[in-house]
C-alpha cells in the first residue's frame, strides 16, 4: 500500500526457515525459466475502497462479482457485528473478504511516545478480530516508519517488540499478520524484509509484497525470489520511475514477465489484489482484464 488511509480460508500455513542464512539462500534459488505447467492461475481480488462509493454494500459485491473479481480486500471495523455481516454479505455474492488492510500510518508501532504505540496496538488488535468476523485469513500492517525522530534501529526493535505480543492473538484466531514493503523509509532491500519476517520465527507473522512499492529504487522479481514463501499477499499496481509517478496496469516499469514467472518460482497461489484509485464499471472491467494478461502470462 502506499501512503494514504485508504475464502480462502484453508491453505497451508508455510513455516519460516529458523535462521537467516539458511532461509535467503533457500528462498533466492530460482530456476531460468519456470515450466509452462508451474503457472497456476492466481485469484484476482480489489480494494473494497476502489468500487463507487454511491452504491450500497450489496451493489458494491455485485459490481465486484460481474467484473470477474474473486475477492475483496476490506478495512478494520469497530463493529465486529456489522463486520461479520459485511463477511457474510462478500461471501454471498462470490467474491469473499480474504484479507484486511490496517496500514499503521496513524499510530505506528515504533512511535517513540508508549502511548502513540499502543493505540497502533489496539489498532492491529481491532483489524485482527475484524478479519476473524468477515472470515478473513490476513490483516495486512506497514511495521514501522523511519524519519527524524525514529532511527532505524528503534524502529526495528520497537515493531518486533509489539508485533511480538500481537503475535497470540493472531494465532488464537488464525489470522495472518503480513508485513508490507511500503515507503515508510523501513526494510529497503529483500535481504532484510527476509530477516525481519525470519527473526520471529512464526508462521503467523508473514510477508505482504507490493509489487510496484519497489520500483522506485530496485526490481520486483528480485524481492520475490528472496523473499519466496515469506509471502502470503500480493498488492498490483505499477509505476514509472521517470517522474516517479504510478500509472495503470502496463504502463508503468514493472516488467509483468518476470514478475509471473518470480510468482511461479516460489509457487505462489494466492490472491493478487489490485491497489489503485477507485472508478466506474468500465474502468474496473479494464483493471480487471489487465490483471487477467498478467495472470497469464507466460
Amino acid at each position: 500500500m502506499t501512503e494514504r488511509k485508504h475464502d480462502r480460508r484453508e491453505f497451508l500455513i508455510r513455516t519460516t526457515s529458523s535462521g537467516l542464512a539458511v532461509g535467503v539462500m533457500a528462498s533466492t534459488k530460482s530456476s531460468s525459466a519456470a515450466p509452462e505447467s508451474a503457472f497456476p492461475v492466481l485469484p484476482r481480488a480489489i480494494q473494497l475502497g476502489m468500487l463507487p462509493e454511491k452504491l450500497s454494500l450489496e451493489d458494491k459485491l455485485g459490481l465486484a462479482k460481474a467484473c470477474g473479481f474473486h475477492g475483496i480486500e476490506a478495512y478494520p471495523m469497530d463493529d465486529l457485528e456489522a463486520a461479520k455481516h459485511q463477511g457474510e454479505s462478500a461471501r454471498a455474492a462470490g467474491v469473499p473478504i480474504h484479507s484486511i488492510t490496517y496500514g499503521g500510518w496513524d499510530a505506528p508501532l515504533s512511535h517513540p511516545d508508549p502511548a502513540v504505540a499502543e493505540k497502533g496496538s489496539h489498532g492491529v488488535e481491532t483489524a485482527l478480530r475484524t478479519a476473524k468476523a468477515m472470515g478473513a485469513d490476513t490483516v495486512l500492517l506497514v511495521p514501522a516508519v523511519v524519519n527524524e525522530q525514529v532511527r532505524y534501529v528503534e524502529a526495528y526493535e520497537r515493531s518486533q517488540k509489539r508485533i511480538r505480543k500481537l503475535l497470540p492473538l493472531a494465532k488464537e484466531l488464525r489470522i495472518i499478520i503480513a508485513v508490507e514493503n511500503v515507503w515508510n523509509n523501513f526494510l529497503l532491500s529483500p535481504l532484510e524484509f527476509a530477516r525481519y519476517v525470519d527473526e520471529f520465527h512464526n508462521p503467523w507473522l508473514r510477508a505482504y509484497f507490493d509489487v510496484a512499492n519497489v520500483v522506485a529504487f530496485a526490481w520486483p522479481q528480485d524481492w520475490i525470489r528472496t523473499l519466496g514463501t515469506r509471502i502470503v499477499k500480493v498488492h498490483i499496481k505499477d509505476f514509472k520511475r521517470e517522474g516517479r509517478q504510478w500509472t495503470p496496469l502496463f504502463e508503468g516499469d514493472v516488467n509483468w514477465p518476470e514478475v509471473r514467472s518470480a510468482f511461479a518460482e516460489i509457487g505462489y497461489t494466492g490472491f493478487i489484489t489490485a491497489e489503485l484509485p477507485g472508478g466506474d464499471e468500465a474502468y474496473l472491467r479494464e483493471v480487471y482484464k489487465r490483471m487477467e494478461q498478467i495472470v497469464g502470462l507466460k
